[in-house]
């Protein structure tokens, strides 16, 4: 499905990003393979490449506007191009009421789960304007469509993130890139095994949110993956600008 497409994955080290680098590499994709954590984000790619796939990784934190800059233009250099991108890196929310919520908090959570998507759309769409066009899957969440408690930092940042998508798709249209936004329910990834685990606030909340799932269970990283996957195709060739949710019915 992916066959010969070069993709940029941020925050592919774990969780939904690594799944997508493999479901991706699985399926054709050049893949690189980008995080801030080099350890487990070179295990990823060699991993990919143990099971003969294509990957190599760069290093890249999101909110430094360079370094973003580098990873893309390191696609670039080893792929020959970019064809693809999933601006997946994020952070948990702060599991807060708004008045508590300082601005410490606030600037932690929009700088990686919405400036840094910025970052990424911004170098991407440089990168793919000069290779014919491209298509850019942002992670939002079922959270950049409603609200939740205790949460107004990430829901700020993922309905952000929805905006961002839409605004970007505009501009895209004229470049040939498409650019739509993935908007999962709750997934059972590390990140939130650890906030169960450390939060006891938040794990009483799951409990609550999984009868809130309609299909009556959480989400599996390679399900998200393969929607991530049919966005960056060219089976999706007339959608952009879309905020997908594939949340198990939590939105409804």
């Amino acid at each position: 499905m992916l066959e010969g497409k070069s993709i940029l994955i941020t925050g592919a080290g774990s969780g939904i990003g690594q799944t997508c680098a493999e479901v991706f590499a699985a399926n054709g994709a050049h893949v690189l393979v980008t995080d801030r954590n080099e350890q487990s984000g070179e295990a990823v790619a060699r991993k990919i490449r143990d099971a003969g796939g294509k990957a190599i990784f760069h290093p890249c934190e999101v909110t430094d506007e360079q370094s973003v800059a580098d990873a893309v233009a390191a696609a670039v250099r080893h792929f020959g191009g970019l064809h693809g991108a999933m601006n997946n890196a994020g952070i948990e929310m702060r599991s807060k009421p708004i008045h508590e919520l300082t601005a410490e908090d606030i600037d932690a959570v929009l700088g990686v789960d919405l400036v840094g998507v910025f970052y990424c759309v911004k170098h991407e769409f440089l990168a793919m304007k000069d290779g014919g066009g491209g298509a850019i899957v942002n992670t939002a969440s079922a959270a950049g469509v409603r609200g939740q408690i205790n949460a107004s930092d990430y829901v700020a940042a993922k309905h952000g993130v929805v905006g961002l998508t839409r605004a970007a798709a505009c501009d895209g249209g004229a470049l040939n890139i498409r650019v739509n936004a993935i908007c999962p329910g709750l997934v059972m990834t590390p990140m939130a095994k650890g906030l169960m685990n450390e939060d006891p606030v938040f794990a009483k909340a799951v409990e609550g949110l999984r009868s809130r799932h309609v299909i009556g269970r959480f989400g599996e990283t390679y399900e998200i993956a393969n929607a991530a996957m049919f966005l960056l195709s060219d089976l999706s060739s007339f959608m952009t600008g879309t905020p997908m949710l594939v949340d198990g019915g939590y939105s409804v």
